[in-house]
């Protein structure tokens, strides 16, 4: 038997690891609380599921689609990104339809990247970034960033050389929350230009905001989608339709047919049935959007202050967006003996039962990710639960 080299250095997603480590835990019957994952607990909205429905009645689930997508998804999606953008001109050339915003993310990098280019995360970054660019033939260059756990240009500066060739962007940003605002945009807009880089920008929480924050997707800059920017996005998070893997790109028509044709052979079609429920979630009614929207929101200002008030967490600055927390855990560390964030969510999750990932999967040592997309009371368990671990040190 034979492994290829790449295989053997591709890193397993953190996040789900832990998440089924912890779902394992719960089918042998142990009362644990999963914070690990980001999947809303909502089932999807009755509309979505309803069309899934009326679509396989109607025969229309049964057979292949284009390899990008049904056209009338790929317009909804053009039509919807040029309402909440101020875009002009876009057309279903400019849309590819994948099987999850995983899937738009490795197929862009599939089409942008040669063997060698240089890609810029800023840290903290999601853990599949890194993974999806090697698996492309690139390199993928940490950028160390300020307190604020946004990139500036300075940042990205130190890092750059002539074999870059993007950057990623993400805001609202997994697994801090922050939101970068129209100046922030600005700046990092003018530098990627002046360098002649694409940029990646993942919004697939750009709805999941909270607290009058605001978001601007760097594409929102001009009244024309930049060639040099390749929007990411989909249903998992807004929708709660992380099941149904629909994600999306949104770029420039040539990049776009060169997606569609490493799709053809990469995955043939979005499952058909799956893209007559994103089409009624984007055309559809959308009062449940502000539902689900409105009880992340309860459920960060009930569970933030509950965190910073347990010995050894650190999380200053309130997330504006998405559903994480993303606290220091230096002090805990200290105050525990515990030698590693590694071992301090090991401990947690078989001594109190509740599951989180370790920041390290996200590039940034002495910080955990907590996800609050589950109900209200379970998080407010599982806040007692990690404090009365922590007190104990304290004696």
């Amino acid at each position: 038997m034979k492994i290829s080299q790449r295989a053997q250095k591709l890193q397993p997603s953190a996040t789900m690891k832990v998440s089924s480590q912890a779902k394992k835990m719960i089918a042998d019957g142990l009362d644990v609380i999963n914070l690990g994952i980001g999947e809303p607990d909502f089932e999807t909205p009755k509309n979505i599921e309803q069309a899934a429905i009326d679509a396989i009645k109607a025969g229309k689930a049964s057979f292949y689609t284009p390899a990008a997508g049904i056209s009338e998804l790929r317009t909804a999606v053009a039509n919807r990104t040029e309402n909440d953008y101020g875009l002009q001109n876009l057309t279903a050339k400019n849309v590819a339809i994948t099987t999850g915003a995983k899937m738009a993310l490795y197929s862009t990098f599939q089409a942008i990247l040669d063997p060698g280019d240089e890609v810029l995360l800023p840290e903290p970054y999601w853990v599949s970034y890194s993974e999806q660019i090697k698996l492309a033939g690139g390199v993928p260059v940490a950028v160390p960033v300020g307190d604020s756990f946004k990139a500036t240009p300075a940042d990205l500066a130190a890092k750059v050389t002539d074999k870059t060739v993007a950057f990623v962007l993400n805001s609202p940003e997994n697994p801090t929350g922050v939101i970068y605002d129209h100046s922030e945009l600005s700046e990092l807009n003018d530098w990627t230009s002046q360098h002649h880089l694409m940029v990646v920008t993942d919004d697939i929480y750009g709805q999941l905001v909270y607290n009058g924050a605001h978001f601007t997707s760097i594409a929102q800059l001009a009244d024309q989608l930049d060639p040099r920017i390749i929007i990411i996005s989909g249903g998992s998070k807004t929708y709660s339709m992380t099941g149904w893997r629909m994600g999306y790109v949104v770029a420039n028509e040539q990049l776009i047919s060169k997606i569609a044709a490493f799709l053809s052979h990469a995955t043939g079609n979005p499952t058909a049935v799956s893209q007559y429920a994103l089409l009624e979630a984007l055309t559809g009614d959308q009062a449940q959007v502000e539902v689900m929207r409105q009880a992340f929101e309860n459920r960060l200002n009930t569970v933030y202050p509950l965190l910073n008030d347990i010995p050894g967490f650190d999380l200053p600055v309130k997330p504006q967006g998405a559903f994480y927390l993303f606290p220091d855990v230096s002090a805990a560390l200290k105050l525990s003996g515990i030698e590693t964030t590694g071992e301090l969510v090991s401990r947690l999750l078989t001594e109190a039962h509740v599951a989180l990932v370790d920041g390290s999967a996200f590039g940034v040592s002495n910080h955990v990710r907590i996800s609050y997309a589950t109900d209200l009371t379970s998080l407010k368990t599982a806040m007692v639960r990690i404090k009365a671990f922590m007190v104990q040190f304290k004696d």
